[in-house]
């Protein structure tokens, strides 16, 4: 891995950790091990770097953001199995830190990650502006699952857009569209009226649209609708 990369960055932030009992603290990080090995599968070895952290876990994917963007998704469905996480997706600037093959990465990519998955409650995903523009620049369209929930400030006083997944947001968005749609078609088709009542007079295109009407009835009756 380059010294220095722009990466997409998964935090993975167990609820309340500091606050458990050790044992309890030992298992929680058990489970999330267990749980990056499977989520993490998919991803050649050579694109991703797991970074363990205080209260979870950092991962760093490179290559398509959306890759990153599923292994949270996945991730997240171990709530079922009672381990609290949340997750933080980033997409920025990263160093190797320390000597070769130690696997330890700084940068300000991690800690917006880490930021962002703070703000996020249990079982909630939330991404960072960054990281939606560059699944936006990677692949037009899968953006629009992530919505806006809200802006945070975080320990540094720095503000962040933050978004969270909505998979009914492209279903709404088409929804919209059809209706932007239909509304211009009928402005089309009051416009043409109009141009052709001027030319034709009220009851010549009277008669030539019931006459289009009753064809259309015949049609859909032989075709039987």
């Amino acid at each position: 891995m380059p010294a220095s990369v722009v990466a997409s960055v998964v935090f993975l932030r167990i609820q309340d950790f500091a606050r458990r009992p050790a044992s309890e603290q030992t298992r929680l990080r058990a489970q999330l091990e267990a749980v990056i090995a499977v989520t993490a599968a998919e991803i050649d070895p050579a694109r991703r770097i797991v970074l363990e952290a205080s209260d979870g876990a950092a991962l760093v994917i490179l290559g398509h953001p959306f890759a990153a963007l599923r292994l949270a998704k996945r991730s997240l469905g171990a709530g079922a199995a009672g381990l609290p996480l949340s997750a933080g997706l980033n997409h920025g600037a990263l160093q190797l830190a320390g000597r070769k093959g130690a696997e330890a990465m700084t940068g300000d990519g991690i800690a917006v990650a880490a930021a962002v998955a703070e703000f996020a409650g249990p079982g909630r995903l939330f991404a960072s502006r960054s990281f939606r523009e560059a699944l936006a620049e990677a692949q037009p369209g899968r953006e629009v699952t992530l919505v806006p929930a809200g802006s945070f400030k975080d320990a540094g006083l720095r503000t962040h857009d933050v978004f969270t997944a909505n998979e009914a947001a492209p279903a709404r968005r088409r929804r919209r569209y059809a209706a932007a749609s239909a509304l211009l078609a009928a402005a089309l088709l009051a416009g043409g009226v109009a141009t052709r009542i001027s030319h034709e007079g009220n009851k010549v295109f009277v008669k030539a649209f019931a006459d289009k009407v009753q064809y259309m009835r015949t049609l859909v009756r032989h075709a039987r609708y």
